[in-house]
C-alpha cells in the first residue's frame, strides 16, 4: 500500500487484501440489513398491539360518554376525529411500505421477508428527480403536512393537547436535513434515497408507530381531561343541609355543611320523589305543602354504572306553618265570655299541628275537632285558658289568656213577639203570649218567661205565674176601655236549659187597647 514501484507479487497481495476488505464489508452490510429487518418486525408487532390498545381506549371513552355524557361526550368527539385522521394517514403509509418492498416475497420456511436480499432501494426511485421531488414525492410531503394540520385542527387550542401537537410537529418535520458533510438534503432524500428496501420499510413502520402513539396519547389525554374536569372543585358547591327547614325562636339550629357536585357528567337515569331536569341532571323538588306541622320528603336517584343499576335514596323534612292570611286584631277591653251560654273557643299555635295542642280552663270542653272548644263559665269575674303545644321535636310550648266573665244582658219584653207599645183589641191581649228578646246579642239562646205583673191604670196590679194572662187579669182587663194602656212589667225570664238561673230585669212592654 506504500508509494513507489511495486513488484508483481506485492500487487497480487494488495489485490487480495482489497478483496478481503470488500468481503468483510459485504458481511457487515448483510448483518445491518438483517438488523433493519428485525427492527421492522418489532415495529410492526408494536403497531398491531397499539391498534388493539387504542380500540380498547376508544371503546372505554365511548362507554363513558354514553353513561356520563358532559365532558366525556366532548372528549369522545375529539377522539373520533383523531381516529379518522390517524387511520387515513396510517393506511397511506402502508401503501408506501408496499411499494418499498415490491418484488420481495415472504419465505415459506421462515415466514419472513428475505432481509439480506433487500439491499437495493430502486422501488421508490419514482419519489425523486434530480435535486427535487417527483409528483409522488410531493404527494408524500403533502400527506404528511395534511396529517399535521388535521391533528392540530381536531385538538384545537386546548392546552391539554399542546404537548401532543408539538410532538407531532417534531416527529413529522419535513424540513431539509444536513448530512454528515454539512450539506442540506431534502427530507425524503435524506431518509430514503439510496437506502435498502428493508431500511425504508422499517422507517415507514416507525412513522406508523408514531401515528399510533399520537392516537393513544390523545385518547389517554381525553379520558384524563374529562375525568379531571368531572372531579374539579369548580363543579362543587358547599351546601348547608339543616336537620329541618323551620325553627322556633330559642330552638337550637342543627345541620351539616356538605360538598355537592353540580356536574353534567353525573346524570341519573331516573329519580323518584322529585322531577329530573334532563338538561342539567339536577333533581328538583316541586310539591304542595300539606297539613300544618312537620312533613317528610323522600325518594331515590337511579344510576347505571358498568351496566348495573345503583339506587341512592334521599330523605328530608320540612315544617308547614299556617299562611298569614289575616291579621290578629283584638280589643283589649272586649275579651269577654258570657255566663249562662256556651261560648265557642278556637285555639291555635303558629307552626304546631292542631292535634298537638291542648287547652284547659274551668268549664272548657272539646267541641269534637282539633283546636275547637266550648266554654261555659261558672262563678267569678274572670276565666283563664291555658294552652300547651307539642313541637315536632317533642318540646312543649305554653301560653295563656284571661277573659272577663259577664252575665247575659237584660232582655226586652214582648207581646205576640212585638216590643215597645203594641196596639190591638182586648181580645188579642187575652190570648197573647208574653215573651222576651235579647237585642244585639250574638249567641243563639232560648228564653222562657215564667212570670210577670199586669197593671191597668186605676186597677190593682196582678201578679201572674207563667207567660199568659190568667182569669184575674182578664177580669181587670174587662173594666178597661179604648185608649187605656196595659203595662206588662217585672217579667221573669229564664234561659232554656239553664235550670233556675234568671236573667237580669226584663224591660216592660205596653199594650194599648183599640
Amino acid at each position: 500500500m506504500a508509494g513507489g514501484k511495486l513488484t508483481p507479487r506485492q500487487k497480487m497481495i494488495n489485490l487480495m487484501y482489497l478483496v478481503f476488505i470488500a468481503m468483510l464489508a459485504m458481511n457487515v452490510s448483510k448483518e445491518v440489513i438483517s438488523a433493519f429487518g428485525l427492527m421492522n418486525e418489532k415495529f410492526e408487532s408494536a403497531n398491531t398491539n397499539s391498534t388493539e390498545t387504542n380500540a380498547s381506549l376508544l371503546m372505554s371513552l365511548d362507554q363513558k360518554a354514553a353513561e356520563a355524557k358532559g365532558e366525556f361526550a366532548i372528549a369522545a368527539v375529539t377522539a373520533h376525529k383523531v381516529e379518522t385522521i390517524s387511520k387515513e394517514f396510517y393506511d397511506y403509509i402502508a401503501t408506501l411500505k408496499a411499494q418499498s418492498i415490491k418484488g420481495f416475497e415472504v419465505e415459506k420456511e421462515t415466514g419472513k421477508l428475505p432481509y439480506e436480499a433487500m439491499d437495493r432501494g430502486d422501488n421508490i426511485d419514482d419519489w425523486f428527480t434530480g435535486d427535487g421531488y417527483t409528483k409522488k414525492g410531493k404527494e408524500i410531503i403533502a400527506k404528511i403536512e395534511k396529517y399535521k394540520s388535521d391533528i392540530k385542527a381536531a385538538l384545537g387550542t386546548d392546552k391539554k393537547y399542546a404537548g401532543i401537537i408539538s410532538e407531532v410537529e417534531k416527529k413529522f418535520d419535513v424540513s431539509d436535513v444536513k448530512n454528515k458533510e454539512g450539506i442540506k438534503e431534502r427530507y425524503l432524500e435524506y431518509h430514503f434515497k439510496g437506502f435498502p428496501a428493508i431500511a425504508s420499510a422499517a422507517k415507514l413502520s416507525t412513522w406508523q408507530n408514531d401515528v399510533k402513539k399520537t392516537e393513544a396519547d390523545v385518547y389517554n389525554s381525553a379520558l384524563g381531561k374529562a375525568a379531571v374536569a368531572a372531579a374539579s372543585y369548580s363543579n362543587y358547591q358547599a351546601i348547608v343541609v339543616l336537620d329541618k327547614n323551620a325553627y322556633f325562636q330559642g330552638e337550637k339550629v342543627t345541620g351539616k355543611v356538605v360538598l355537592g357536585r353540580y356536574d353534567e357528567n353525573t346524570k341519573p337515569e331516573s329519580v323518584t320523589g322529585a322531577s329530573l331536569d334532563a338538561a342539567t341532571g339536577q333533581a328538583r323538588i316541586n310539591l304542595t305543602a300539606g297539613n300544618v306541622g312537620e312533613q317528610n320528603i323522600g325518594g331515590q336517584f337511579n344510576f347505571i354504572e358498568d351496566g348495573k343499576k345503583i339506587n341512592l335514596p334521599f330523605k328530608g323534612t320540612y315544617v308547614v306553618v299556617p299562611r298569614p292570611n289575616s291579621a290578629t286584631i283584638s280589643a283589649d277591653k272586649m275579651n269577654v265570655v258570657y255566663r249562662g251560654v256556651v261560648n265557642p273557643i278556637s285555639v291555635s299555635f303558629a307552626g304546631v299541628d292542631a292535634n298537638k295542642i291542648a287547652a284547659s280552663a274551668p268549664g272548657l270542653v272539646s267541641a269534637g275537632k282539633p283546636g275547637k272548644y266550648n266554654m261555659s263559665p261558672g262563678q267569678g269575674t274572670e276565666a283563664t285558658i291555658s294552652v300547651t303545644g307539642t313541637l315536632p321535636n317533642g318540646d312543649k310550648v305554653t301560653d295563656k289568656k284571661t277573659f272577663r266573665i259577664k252575665g247575659i244582658p237584660g232582655p226586652t219584653g214582648t207581646i205576640r213577639g212585638e216590643m215597645g207599645v203594641v196596639k190591638g183589641p182586648k181580645s188579642n191581649l187575652e190570648i197573647a203570649t208574653i215573651g222576651a228578646k235579647l237585642l244585639d246579642f250574638d249567641f243563639e239562646v232560648g228564653l222562657d218567661v215564667v212570670g210577670f205583673n199586669l197593671k191597668v191604670t186605676g186597677q190593682p196590679t196582678v201578679v201572674v205565674s207563667g207567660n199568659r194572662l190568667n182569669a184575674q187579669c182578664k177580669q181587670i182587663l174587662s173594666r178597661a176601655g179604648k185608649g187605656d194602656q196595659v203595662t206588662i212589667s217585672e217579667i221573669k225570664t229564664k234561659l232554656v236549659g239553664a235550670g233556675s238561673y234568671l236573667l237580669p230585669r226584663t224591660a216592660p212592654v205596653i199594650y194599648e187597647i183599640q
